[in-house]
This record gives structure tokens, C-alpha cells and sequence, in this order.
């Protein structure tokens, strides 16, 4: 591999940290009332502050 170059673990390793947690929170939503629903919630808008953090990173 030549200099610059990332490996496929590098390039997806946050997408599917992301997709792992919507799933988990989607699931943990569903079928968890209470505190369930909010940390369900609050894994689901990890992938909501990750697209405004790309977002607004893009722009600089």
C-alpha cells in the first residue's frame, strides 16, 4: 500500500459503527419503555450529530 492509501477497516469503520448504533437504538426503542426509550433516542441521534458534524466540516 502506497502512501495516502486507506484500508477498506479504515474507510468503514465509522459508517458501520453508526449503522450498529441506529440499529441498536431502533431495537432497544421498540421494545424498551422508560429510560429504554431515551437511550434509544440518544443512539439513534448519533447518526444525526454525525451527518451535521460532516456537514458542517465540509464547509470549512
Amino acid at each position: 500500500m502506497s502512501r495516502g492509501h486507506l484500508s477498506l477497516w479504515q474507510v468503514f469503520r465509522i459508517p458501520l459503527a453508526i449503522a450498529a448504533l441506529s440499529l441498536l437504538g431502533l431495537v432497544v426503542a421498540l421494545l424498551g419503555d422508560g429510560a429504554w426509550d431515551w437511550i434509544g433516542a440518544a443512539a439513534l441521534g448519533v447518526s444525526v450529530a454525525a451527518t451535521v458534524w460532516a456537514l458542517v466540516a465540509r464547509r470549512r
